[in-house]
């Protein structure tokens, strides 16, 4: 064969080497499937010890979140800083496979409480489901004046700051809650931080403090017992969890909610397939008859919602709780 020849043959099988390389680019790329998730076993974190709220909640949702990954789902504990420490791990992890049971101070103001916190929920967290929701309730002695929620508020607000109400600490949503209520009420009860809500009941049994914002999970028992006394419930309406209590709507303080959340996040890094799929399955269990039950007891009245829905909770949340918190002036110790 001739060198013209070869020459030519050559230059053909590039042509068509070419043509073939440039079909392939111009055509559309099939999709590839998800990288498998999850690989190894998935850590929830929780900010507080065991046994607190957001640790019965994750020990809850652990076992059949497993069950539908496939993969062994463990709860950690790192408490302190008021669930923050937890938070800040969640939010540098960077393995896929670790997620926090947060509350609703982690994923909104925390860093508007304290500009030195680690990590700025609304950049490093990425929101996966707002599982359930609580109000508080405006508990008081069981000797406190009034017979109904209006005649003890008239009487709060009489008291000026001769009155004292507890807390479980300054930044918490009890503190924040208690300055939007005096605001909207024009009483002047005076702050007195404790290390927990327990020690707030402790002192509100003991004549120390004459009103507080506590959870119902913890307040109904001392009630029912007839030990304190329930004012009313920090929602617009009645809630499922205490349908016997009125709300402070019906005690003339309009338009007044505030409720206490727990929600399961990840690192903002998370691979969106990965929240998605989370999204689902947090939801789907959270709304199972039997993980709604076991929450009611636990004092939650079950959320379920999608990230989306999450997402729009903290940005609502941290407008309301960061203008109290801009309002008057607190900051978190």
């Amino acid at each position: 064969m001739s060198r013209h020849m070869l020459r030519r043959i050559a230059i053909l099988i590039a042509v068509c080497v070419l043509s073939t390389w440039a079909t392939a680019q111009n055509s559309p790329k099939k999709p590839q499937p998800d990288a498998p998730w999850p690989t190894k076993t998935v850590k929830l974190l929780v900010g507080f010890p065991a046994g607190s709220s957001p640790d019965l909640v994750a020990r809850a949702m652990a076992e059949p979140l497993s069950k539908a990954l496939g993969q062994p789902v463990i709860v950690e504990n790192h408490p302190g800083a008021g669930g923050n420490i937890a938070a800040d791990l969640v939010a540098k992890s960077t393995d896929n496979h670790t997620l926090g049971i947060m509350i609703n101070g982690n994923m909104t103001i925390a860093k508007l409480l304290n500009p030195k916190t680690p990590f700025d929920p609304a950049k490093d967290l990425a929101p996966i489901s707002l599982i359930g929701t609580a109000p508080l309730v405006l508990t008081a002695p069981a000797n406190a004046p009034g017979n109904n929620a209006q005649d003890f508020l008239v009487a709060a607000r009489n008291a000026g700051n001769k009155w004292n109400y507890g807390t479980p600490g300054n930044g918490t949503v009890g503190h924040i809650g208690m300055e939007y209520l005096k605001v909207r009420t024009q009483m002047d009860a005076v702050h007195i931080p404790y290390p927990g809500n327990p020690q707030v009941i402790t002192a509100m049994l003991g004549g120390q403090i004459n009103l507080s914002l506590l959870p119902p999970g913890l307040a109904m028992a001392q009630i029912r017992a007839g030990k304190l006394k329930a004012i009313g419930v920090t929602s617009i309406s009645r809630s499922p969890l205490v349908p016997e209590l009125p709300s402070l709507g019906e005690a003339g303080v309009q338009n007044f909610q505030l409720e206490i959340w727990t929600a399961a996040a990840g690192p903002a890094s998370l691979p969106k397939p990965v929240v998605a799929k989370l999204s689902g399955l947090f939801s789907e269990i959270a709304r199972t008859p039997e993980m709604r039950q076991k929450l009611f007891t636990q004092g939650w009245q079950v959320a379920g919602t999608s990230s989306e829905g999450l997402a729009n909770r903290i940005k609502s949340d941290t407008n309301l709780l960061g203008g109290v918190i801009a309002m008057r002036g607190i900051k978190a110790e």
